[in-house]
């Protein structure tokens, strides 16, 4: 009696979805091209970015070599994310490339494999990365950003207060009265701002049309249970048509149902790299009772592209392993050189769109997805050519 040969091991863990050989073989391959373009490609945008602007900190500014080693490590998420997709596009290209060089891909069309089914791991590999890209852009990128920001402040004695201390200025728009558009309703100026109390104050008026009435006082804060602003030593000055002090009010305590916009804009201080899809929503709340469109516009473009982003990896899954599975003879340094110019074309026309977007020529949704429905649509042209 003979023992039974022991049962061969998966190679693949078991608490993962278990795929065919053929799936296996394909992502196994894009993995290591795809390493090399996540550091290949962080490695000069965070060059370009970071790296030459801290060694001059270091060498104009003083500042402490552990401390410029720290920031650059939190500065690194940043282009790390952006480098996802273009790896996912060098990685389909070089991968496919060499099947299609090798022979690999006649042997399996042979076989009855279709192009769409060759393709597909990419695809649910660039789908991985896709979700990957988004952890890190909510996750772990704003918040390395922004302590990198304070660091960087106050290593160099620049740290910048959690708000805005001086010239507080707010402006609320309502719709006009003749219904051509939005006209000024309310004008809150504070000179001052110690991170509780406005001081030295003055809002105008417009809501009814004309000013109405002029509010000056030494101080204000905001009453977080009543939703109300408290006014300190101050005078109202009512206005009557004719433009004359119809009547004039002394106060030392004044409570008045005013937005706490102010306080929201004054309390604001991180960029928009530094925010987080929420917060950058809530901010944009914030932002759209002042009437700055130039502001709102560029805001709700940058809101758009924290979406879009991670699906360019899908785009340039689909891109990538259209162009590398057709018939060619190509090495590695050419499949490198065609990513950087369709990474090139495609980052140019971003920046195009994301400008008309914010000029207002497109809307902010058009101008963030308009270049990946353009590389969509093409991927899709490719894949359809090369399966006939």
């Amino acid at each position: 009696m003979t023992d039974s040969a022991p049962a061969p091991r998966p190679s693949w863990p078991s608490w993962l979805p278990q795929l065919s050989i053929l799936d296996r073989y394909i992502i196994q391959e894009l993995s290591l091209p795809f390493l090399f373009g996540v550091g290949a490609f962080s490695s000069i945008g965070v060059s370009i970015g970071a790296l030459f602007e801290l060694i001059r900190r270091v060498s104009e500014s003083g500042l402490a070599l552990s401390l410029a080693v720290e920031i650059f490590a939190l500065r690194l998420p940043e282009f790390v994310v952006l480098a996802f997709p273009m790896s996912t596009l060098l990685a389909t290209m070089m991968t496919f490339s060499r099947f299609s060089s090798d022979s690999e891909l006649v042997a399996l069309r042979g076989c009855g494999v279709s192009v769409r089914r060759i393709i597909a791991p990419a695809l649910v590999m660039s789908l991985m990365v896709t979700g990957l890209s988004f952890v890190f852009n909510e996750v772990i990128t704003p918040a390395a950003n922004y302590r990198a920001s304070v660091r960087l402040d106050r290593a160099l004695n620049t740290e910048r207060p959690p708000f805005q201390e001086r010239n507080i200025k707010y402006e609320e728009y309502q719709p006009a009265s003749d219904g051509s558009g939005k006209e000024l309703a309310r004008l809150f100026y504070a000179r001052k701002f110690n991170g509780e109390e406005m001081q030295e104050l003055t809002v105008l008026d417009f809501s009814q049309g004309d000013l109405e009435q002029i509010v000056s006082a030494d101080s204000a804060t905001w009453d977080f249970k009543q939703n109300l602003w408290r006014f300190s030593d101050g005078t109202i000055y009512a206005v009557s048509p004719n433009g004359s002090f119809s009547q004039v009010v002394k106060f030392n305590q004044q409570a008045l149902q005013l937005p706490r916009t102010p306080l929201d804009l004054a309390a604001r201080t991180k960029d928009d790299s530094e925010m987080n899809i929420a917060e950058a929503s809530r901010y944009l709340e914030t932002l759209q009772q002042t009437g700055d469109e130039r502001k709102i516009r560029t805001l709700k473009v940058r809101i758009q592209q924290k979406y879009a982003i991670p699906f360019a990896c899908i785009v340039f899954g689909l891109v990538g392993s259209a162009i590398g599975i057709r018939p060619q003879r190509t090495g590695r340094a050419t499949s490198f050189g065609i990513s950087v110019a369709i990474i090139f074309g495609f980052y140019l026309l971003t920046f195009i769109t994301n400008a008309m977007g914010q000029s207002g020529v497109l809307s902010p949704f058009v101008g963030a997805w308009l270049p990946l429905g353009i590389g969509l649509i093409a991927g899709l042209f490719l894949v359809y050519q090369v399966s006939k």
